[in-house]
């Protein structure tokens, strides 16, 4: 950990080891820096008190993979390639992505495996979700299927504050600032088992979308095979395999679009009116591209979820979002850990 006080007068004396006594989320290097950084830390300790008292429930993980691919991984008792080597996982697919040696935007084939059971209920925990698709809790799943699992949360919450009709038979959706999500679109056809019989359209919008994607549309009409051999799905023979498109019952539909949302809107709105706009890992406070796309949402009167890297990092957005649109947040900004750990526990 770096020492908060660096750069104020004197140099560091040494490692970052002296904590702060009441928040903890901070280190120094000495008493002379962590007396001069009060100034500053103290406007911020207490909601750091606040955030790191909620450090143990924030992993509170049902899955029996999360110490290794979390503390495993930050301590370096094993790399993200060696997790997924052991799992049989590693460049493979989706996972192409998930360490640092992965390839970059690849095409997939777009089929998944069909659900056991259509949901008898709202989904309110990592848990409710890997047991309603038979998934057992060692399986590493959930790091592709937060995507498509922070739309669903996403949905709820807007349908659950009266902030858009009750979903019915079509859903709308403008996703913000795709980045990883390109190289794993193929989870968004989790979408078809999360909202049956719905017709789900996503425009992605980004300027992290190549130019030569943009503008193109995907159709994900089938469920992507299971890998695992010993399965009880036993999809990978093909015997289960199902093609959604075979029942109009149900699509999802992706299109990409390079650049900012602000820029792009008019020409997207044309084909594509938004019940929902949904910004994931937006950093908000990071970067001033969000001014004026923030008034623009603020202008269109339409509900938006964004979530944040951290705890503080929403708090920060939260501030900023709030001082361009001059009322408080119905739906606060979200951190991936908060959504994370609220789908571990149940809400």
């Amino acid at each position: 950990m770096e020492c908060a006080g660096r750069g104020r007068g004197s140099r560091c004396m040494g490692s970052a080891t002296r904590r702060c006594g009441r928040c903890g989320a901070v280190a120094y290097c000495s008493v002379s820096h962590q007396v001069s950084h009060w100034s500053d830390h103290k406007e911020e300790c207490g909601r750091f008190e606040l955030q790191m008292n909620r450090v143990d429930a924030l992993n509170d993980f049902p899955f029996t993979f999360t110490p290794e691919a979390t503390v495993g991984i930050v301590e370096k008792q094993e790399s993200r390639c060696s997790f997924l080597s052991s799992r049989g996982l590693h460049r493979v697919g989706m996972w192409t992505c998930e360490c640092t040696c992965g390839d970059s935007l690849d095409s997939f084939d777009y089929s998944r495996l069909r659900p056991v059971s259509r949901m008898s209920k709202c989904l309110t925990s990592w848990k409710d979700y890997y047991q309603w698709r038979c998934i057992p809790l060692h399986s590493p799943v959930a790091l592709l299927l937060h995507w498509p699992l922070m739309v669903y949360h996403a949905s709820q919450l807007a349908a659950t504050g009266n902030l858009i009709a009750e979903i019915s038979n079509k859903l709308c959706i403008h996703y913000l600032g795709p980045e990883k999500e390109l190289l794993q679109l193929a989870v968004f056809g989790e979408l078809h088992a999360l909202f049956p019989r719905v017709q789900v359209h996503i425009e992605l919008v980004g300027p992290a979308i190549p130019e030569s994607r943009d503008g193109e549309s995907i159709d994900l009409c089938s469920y992507a095979r299971c890998i695992e051999t010993d399965c009880m799905c036993k999809s990978s023979s093909g015997n289960m395999c199902w093609d959604v498109c075979s029942e109009r019952t149900s699509a999802v539909t992706l299109k990409l679009h390079k650049g900012l949302y602000h820029e792009r809107y008019r020409d997207i709105v044309k084909d594509s009116i938004p019940h929902i706009v949904i910004a994931p890992n937006a950093g908000i406070a990071a970067y001033s591209s969000w001014l004026p796309t923030i008034e623009l949402i603020k202008e269109l009167n339409v509900p938006a979820v964004f979530s944040d890297y951290c705890e503080e990092a929403s708090h920060l957005a939260s501030c900023c979002i709030s001082s361009i649109t001059g009322r408080p947040m119905t739906i606060p900004v979200y951190s991936i850990e908060s959504i994370q750990a609220a789908n571990g526990r149940g809400t």
